[in-house]
């Protein structure tokens, strides 16, 4: 694979259309599913004691965990849009938001009804693959954040509630993160830590979001294999592929902020996958969403066959400010068409 070649793969893995960006305006909402409804300050959590106490296995309180992060973060990206929509950690709540609104935080066993109409819709299943996934893309962010000073002198401790099973799987307060993962703690802290420096530029905090981004991606995919059992086929295969598809997209320091976000979004699938699924000829996916699914199968393919090599060469490619600025721009121009 030569560098073209690689740049015509991110074409193809960047799905922003005219049809599905007006279909992605067409719900009228670009912020998360409940977002209003979410806690918005630390001291909105139950507070216990001199602890304030976490469900993050309740959708509207991880949620709560992000939007407290945006908040703290605000004064920050004052100056890449009006009412914090040049955030960066956009990206986080509108891929929980979206995995929600799927289905995929629901249990994909069926053994118990947490996360469906007729049960708690509100419940993030611990057998969830995605919402295991994603707790390393909440919590220990959160928890990093806290550690850096992001919130100030707290005087409560920060405790998060374990599932009801595998509850090995977790880490549950700062102490207890920093004792199992501390490299990864370490990343978080880092980002949150740049945001303290007295001359901000979003280049090195893109560069260090998504280090740490990768970095939870990279601890969590071999702790969860076993709850890909619960999910067809097409759907296992289309986590692991967006998994190294992340990989690819973090190398160009791609802004997550609000609208690009939402514009990027746009082509991943609006349903769980299902036995029968075929790509790229699932009925109801747009061409655009089978042709992407499609590419990014291939990529992980690909990147599998050369034993990590293409994203290394990709990532050589993108070392360079100009590298970068071509890979965002070929994702950027085809998100705002």
């Amino acid at each position: 694979f030569g560098i073209h070649a690689l740049l015509i793969v991110t074409v193809t893995l960047t799905p922003a259309t005219a049809a599905a960006q007006s279909e992605n305006d067409a719900t009228g909402d670009a912020y998360p599913p409940l977002w209003d409804l979410a806690p918005e300050n630390l001291l909105d959590f139950l507070v216990n004691g001199n602890k304030i106490v976490i469900n993050a296995w309740n959708y509207q309180e991880r949620l709560g965990v992000y939007k407290n992060l945006l908040n703290a973060s605000a004064k920050y990206f004052t100056a890449f849009g009006s009412q914090n929509f040049g955030n960066i950690l956009w990206g986080l709540p509108l891929q929980h938001g979206w995995q929600f609104r799927t289905g995929r935080l629901a249990d994909p066993s069926s053994v118990t009804s947490c996360g469906y109409e007729d049960g708690d819709l509100l419940c993030i299943s611990v057998r969830s693959w995605w919402s295991c996934m994603n707790y390393y893309l909440a919590v220990i962010p959160f928890l990093g954040a806290v550690e850096a000073g992001l919130f100030g002198q707290l005087q409560y401790e920060i405790e998060i509630l374990p599932p009801e099973e595998r509850r090995a799987d977790f880490c549950y307060s700062v102490a207890d993160c920093r004792s199992r993962m501390p490299k990864l703690m370490d990343e978080w802290k880092a980002y949150f830590e740049v945001n303290t420096f007295s001359s901000f530029k979003l280049d090195d905090a893109l560069h260090l979001m998504w280090r740490a981004h990768v970095a939870s991606i990279a601890y969590a995919l071999p702790k969860f294999q076993d709850r890909l059992k619960y999910l067809s086929d097409p759907e296992a295969n289309f986590g692991e592929d967006w998994a190294n598809a992340v990989d690819f997209i973090a190398a160009t320091h791609f802004s997550t902020a609000l609208q690009n976000t939402n514009n990027f979004q746009a082509f991943l699938p609006q349903r769980m996958l299902i036995e029968g699924d075929a790509l790229p000829s699932i009925s109801d996916f747009s061409p655009q969403q089978n042709r992407v699914l499609l590419s990014m199968r291939a990529l992980h393919k690909a990147n599998q066959l050369t034993g990590g090599f293409l994203l290394k060469l990709w990532e050589k490619a993108m070392s360079t400010e100009a590298g970068r600025k071509m890979g965002r721009k070929l994702i950027e121009d085809l998100a705002s068409s």
